[in-house]
């Protein structure tokens, strides 16, 4: 009897441990949040290396949305991102947005930069202002065959 309760007992354990797994998985992949919580604003890149749907949007280091699609521009060739942005973060229509990258072997983010603009923009809005992903191996290239030609 005594060996029926120690099972039980572990089998709750292992339950409620895989229910706070599920809870923690959910809170970082922004599942529980309905659309009336965020807005979305699409932002067309020259290189989006890196960048992947549900990767982060910053604003000084802060999390504040994340990347719900990536399509590819057929008439312009530019990679357009749309960007889910929690509602309480407002954006004035001059800010400018940049793909940055979490040190050398991290991964791509968009970094968002607000502007001095009074005028915010509106969901389903386009940030006009864009810089593309820089690649490391194109730069040391650069760098070395200039180097060597100079």
């Amino acid at each position: 009897m005594a060996n029926n309760a120690a099972e039980a007992l572990i089998g709750a354990a292992v339950l409620a441990a895989a229910g706070g797994f599920l809870v923690y998985a959910a809170r970082t992949a922004d599942l529980g949040v309905s659309s009336g919580d965020r807005y979305e604003l699409t932002a067309a890149f020259r290189k989006a290396e890196g960048l992947t749907v549900g990767g982060d949007v910053r604003i000084a280091g802060v999390k504040v949305g994340t990347i719900r699609d990536m399509t590819l521009d057929a008439a312009t060739y530019r990679a357009v991102a749309t960007l889910s942005i929690d509602s309480k973060v407002q954006l004035p229509e001059d800010s400018d947005a940049a793909i940055a990258v979490e040190g050398l072997l991290g991964g791509a983010y968009v970094a968002v930069t607000p502007g001095g603009s009074e005028f915010m923009l509106e969901p389903g809005d386009e940030i006009a202002y864009t810089q593309g992903s820089v690649n490391l191996l194109d730069l040391v290239g650069k760098a070395i065959s200039g180097g060597a030609g100079g």
